[in-house]
């Protein structure tokens, strides 16, 4: 392992950073499978939007469920053990979605476990397996970007951790571009079942280049960033008890800037190839191209916004008003969201929903490196973790209501309440967040 001036060498951060990114879009890709054959799955079994809505909202119920957990997982043991562990769960658990369905042993197995849930007694065919599948899916996938976000705090300093960050997170949007014509050519060339095997098999390749390359805890402990001299002293951080974490103000800073911004990724995630094949008129194989190009758009988000956040930082000279400027910018450009209804050319259309895929990448890019400014690398998986929690729990209550509101009244009122969300995320960062410096912690 080669080490330089008390750090890991620049060459291996920015590999892991690599294969940070890797996961991640692997992650998105197993996660997009369902959402891309959303339309053909509801015409094979029947499902209506709402009950498309439920099998979403038990993913995100695992995803927020898993959240706490999975931080505390990754300060535990690191994330070269916590990020093997996980990824190799969500990739059998995404094989297992070819071998459901209704008549299948997965949903004899699904409905005996749930059918005692009040509500879920008269489920329509195929639903229970898919929802437990989903449920479990999300509870192993949601540690992904904690274990990414712990790294990048621990290897960056400030005026470099925008920029991992952002390439980090394009991971995630690249993940989502790569899916629909991925997804789309196995499913009409092999049927729908092979559209989840073959994608989560082949990304298990990953998996002996992250072990090969990333170092145990203690090594990357030891080599991590420093923080500055001006902040707080940390001791015995693994010994701060979880409600000291969430009654600190920037914590809270932290939970609300992903409460407000998470559910328009994954409203986009969830709902857009079936928002563009019912609300735009497309055809299945139309959506191999255009509900990519959002998605693509947002990519760059990630690595320019990432990129921008950096340079103004070294601008301004000031790690909180470089920041917030990044903020206010990105939070403009996710505001677009709210002009669909009032765009009728689809061209036009899917060009703004890229430019506020744009803008809420350009936050998370922000917000990475916003984590690595707020709290210490021993703390930051347990933190992300609480903004994960917030983020997912809200990102269950959208799309819970996203298949009813659709159901009952259409697109228009989804597209601008996700349009609204960025301005409650600024009100958060400026109002809640505050300055953006060391927190102090006490044990």
């Amino acid at each position: 392992m080669k080490v330089a001036d008390g750090v890991l060498a620049p060459q291996q951060r920015w590999t892991i950073v690599g294969l940070l990114a890797a996961s991640i879009t692997i992650n998105l890709l197993d996660r997009q499978i369902l959402s891309v054959l959303a339309s053909e799955l509801r015409s094979q079994f029947n499902w209506t939007n709402a009950q498309y809505g439920y099998i979403a909202v038990a993913f995100n119920l695992g995803m927020m469920l898993g959240q706490i957990p999975a931080g505390s997982l990754m300060d535990r043991v690191g994330t070269r053990i916590g990020l093997t562990a996980i990824f190799t769960a969500w990739s059998l658990i995404s094989v297992l979605h070819a071998f459901a369905g209704p008549g299948t042993p997965i949903e004899a197995v699904a409905r005996a476990l749930i059918t005692w849930i009040p509500g879920l007694q008269g489920l329509a065919a195929g639903l229970a397996g898919f929802l437990v599948l989903r449920f479990l899916m999300g509870l192993s996938e949601c540690g992904n970007y904690t274990a990414g976000i712990k790294a990048l705090a621990g290897l960056f300093p400030p005026e470099t951790r925008g920029r991992a960050g952002g390439l980090f997170n394009a991971g995630a949007q690249f993940g989502s571009v790569i899916a629909p014509p991925i997804v789309v050519f196995l499913a009409a060339r092999f049927g729908w079942r092979w559209g989840f095997v073959i994608p989560a098999v082949a990304g298990l390749i990953w998996l002996p280049f992250w072990l090969r390359t990333v170092p145990d805890k203690e090594t990357m402990t030891a080599f991590a960033i420093k923080p500055a001299a001006s902040a707080p002293p940390v001791t015995a951080a693994s010994g701060i008890a979880l409600r000291r974490l969430i009654g600190n103000r920037k914590v809270l800073g932290l939970f609300l800037i992903r409460v407000f911004t998470g559910p328009i990724t994954t409203f986009y995630w969830t709902w857009l190839p079936l928002y563009l094949r019912t609300g735009r008129g497309m055809s299945f194989l139309a959506l191999g191209i255009f509900a990519s190009i959002p998605n693509l758009i947002g990519m760059t988000g990630n690595v320019i916004g990432g990129f921008l956040t950096d340079r103004i930082v070294r601008t301004t000279g000031s790690v909180d008003r470089g920041r917030k400027i990044a903020f206010t910018c990105a939070f403009g450009l996710g505001a677009l969201s709210m002009t669909m209804p009032f765009v009728p050319n689809n061209y036009l259309a899917v060009l703004l929903m890229g430019l506020a895929l744009f803008g809420n990448q350009w936050v998370a890019a922000t917000y990475i490196g916003t984590v690595g400014d707020v709290v210490p690398q021993q703390l930051a998986g347990r933190v992300n973790g609480i903004a994960g929690f917030g983020d997912n729990g809200a990102a269950l209550l959208a799309v819970l209501y996203t298949g009813v509101v659709v159901d009952l009244y259409g697109w228009t009122p989804v597209f601008i309440g996700a349009g609204m969300l960025p301005f409650l995320a600024m009100l958060s960062v400026f109002f809640v967040l505050g300055r953006i410096e060391p927190a102090r912690f006490e044990a």
